[in-house]
């Protein structure tokens, strides 16, 4: 592990999806992953600069928690520890069951961690506990663009899917009902990082940054869809906001061709800088 995450540091054209390095990295991350986290009891593994971390294995429908280590996610965790000099607040949007939780902490940021769901909330706050994470709030609750109550889905054959009702299309069994929410402008203001994994509501949520906002706020965020794709791109165009592309090494978003339209193609950084920095 510790050589993938070197490589990942130096290297940030290994990042782009698809690409013959990104492959063999994801291969040979994916087999480590599996050697060191499958077991269900709570056993500390080494992970990189991270110290030793225990998460065991658990199961979300189709998805397991050896997911949550993918190599898109790796990269991200890259990013949180290349740049802990340079955040001191950070808001974990879609915290599942808390692994981006625990790396954050073990960087030192002081988080706040938003999840809906009270099955992976429990997880999460369980995670943190066994981590001895003491720089982390967990939130029950989702994030929009307002305060209160809403209606939340859970999908039953993927739960990291699951998402606030009507914000995108899902598939098989589910389960509907109330969470809190908090809202996004609130987080805007408290934060300097934020790590956003809305499922499909990533649009309305960043419709809300305002361009004063962005100079004090950095993003990472999934792309759930074309749609939403096509939105923030337009909103921060329009706003003189900055984007940069993990689908294209992390080059500047110049057109519509450069943004991510699915998590497949990696993850988004919004902010006013003049580009990521690793």
């Amino acid at each position: 592990m510790d050589e993938i995450f070197q490589t990942l540091m130096r290297s940030p054209e290994c990042h782009i999806p698809g690409s013959q390095a990104y492959l063999a990295l994801r291969d040979a991350a994916q087999q480590q992953i599996g050697d060191m986290f499958s077991g269900e009891q709570a056993v500390e593994q080494p992970f990189w600069e991270f110290g030793r971390i225990s998460f065991p294995y658990h199961r979300m429908g189709a998805i397991s928690s050896l997911d949550l280590f993918g190599l898109d996610e790796l990269i991200i965790f890259a990013f949180y520890r290349a740049n802990r000099s340079r955040y001191t607040n950070v808001a974990d949007i879609g915290a599942n069951i808390g692994l981006h939780s625990v790396l954050l902490g073990r960087c030192g940021y002081s988080v706040r961690s938003y999840e809906p769901d009270p099955q992976h909330f429990a997880k999460l706050c369980a995670n943190l506990e066994r981590n001895a994470t003491t720089t982390v709030q967990p939130i029950q609750g989702a994030v929009s663009t307002s305060t209160g109550t809403t209606r939340f889905v859970r999908v039953l054959g993927n739960t990291t899917g699951s998402h606030l009702a009507g914000v995108k299309d899902s598939y098989g069994d589910k389960e509907e009902f109330e969470v809190a929410v908090a809202d996004i402008s609130s987080i805007f203001a408290e934060n300097d990082l934020i790590k956003m994994d809305a499922e499909g509501h990533e649009a309305a949520l960043l419709s809300k940054l305002s361009r004063k906002e962005a100079t004090a706020v950095d993003i990472i965020a999934e792309v759930g869809n074309e749609a939403n794709a096509s939105a923030i791109y337009s909103d921060c165009f329009a706003k003189g906001i900055n984007m940069f592309s993990q689908k294209t090494g992390w080059g500047k978003v110049r057109e519509m061709g450069h943004m991510p339209t699915s998590h497949r193609e990696g993850s988004l950084f919004v902010t006013m800088k003049d580009s990521i920095l690793w």
